[in-house]
């Protein structure tokens, strides 16, 4: 990943379920860019991982097993941030699940709430824990999904918690108003693993790539680039909005 600006030079980024994928593509691109990263996802072995290929590339990371549905290890990366690096500046929630491809009225009721445990009140909940400490200039960056707009076969109910997450950002922005701004990114169709049953079929993915203006699916350096911007002071004048970067797939007017 090739990075020119220093955007971040000085400033603490936390983002959630980093170790591989988008996540990972994320603290990469603002640790390249001066970021101090705080990674996390489920798996320690992931974050050890992760952060020896982060420090390879002569980025400054602390990582830390963090599932965000458990309440202790959610305030422990707060708390362990702020013990290391005094400050929190931008944290980018990334963390979402899809346990099922059943339709909405075959979903079974312990999935409904996985899927809106992690994908909404996780993000919330993390929020409270750090509000504290993000003063002004601080910035959030939700991801959600092109699925937030137009919910597909085996993605409905998983659409309708990344909606949810449209109507958080512009909650959060006016409640966070003025020191800190929140901004949301939908990703189009990147294969990651978290992606695979819809990009690992070559069919599928051909169908996929024609939905698209620019005939590709979209990489994690794609969306990392986008988190970067809205978290980055050339952004300083956005908030409560939601950037589609999904390769000219049909969203919204």
């Amino acid at each position: 990943m090739e990075v020119k600006g220093k955007r971040f030079e000085g400033k603490v980024a936390i983002v959630t379920a980093s170790t591989q994928g988008i996540g990972f593509s994320i603290a990469e691109r603002l640790g390249l860019e001066g970021a101090a990263v705080v990674i996390s996802s489920r798996r320690q072995k992931n974050v050890d991982e992760a952060v020896e290929k982060l420090k390879g590339k002569g980025i400054e990371t602390l990582g830390l097993a963090c599932h965000v549905s458990n309440a202790q290890q959610r305030k422990d990366l707060i708390e362990k941030t702020i013990q290391k690096y005094g400050k929190i500046d931008v944290i980018v929630s990334n963390a979402a699940a899809n346990p099922s491809v059943d339709g909405i009225l075959e979903t079974e009721e312990s999935v409904l709430d996985k899927l809106w445990e992690i994908n909404v009140k996780a993000t919330i909940l993390l929020l409270q824990d750090a509000a504290l400490h993000l003063k002004k200039g601080s910035s959030i960056v939700f991801i959600s999904s092109i699925a937030a707009f137009q919910p597909s076969q085996g993605l409905s109910m998983y659409g309708v918690t990344k909606t949810a997450l449209l109507g958080l950002t512009k909650a959060l922005a006016a409640e966070m108003a003025p020191n800190t701004r929140v901004n949301c990114v939908a990703p189009g169709f990147v294969p990651t693993r978290f992606a695979v049953f819809f990009t690992s079929d070559e069919s599928r993915r051909k169908d996929l790539e024609e939905r698209t203006l620019l005939r590709r699916l979209g990489t994690t350096q794609d969306m990392a680039a986008a988190v970067a911007y809205l978290a980055s002071d050339d952004a300083s004048y956005i908030t409560g909005e939601t950037l589609v970067v999904a390769g000219g797939v049909p969203s919204r007017l």
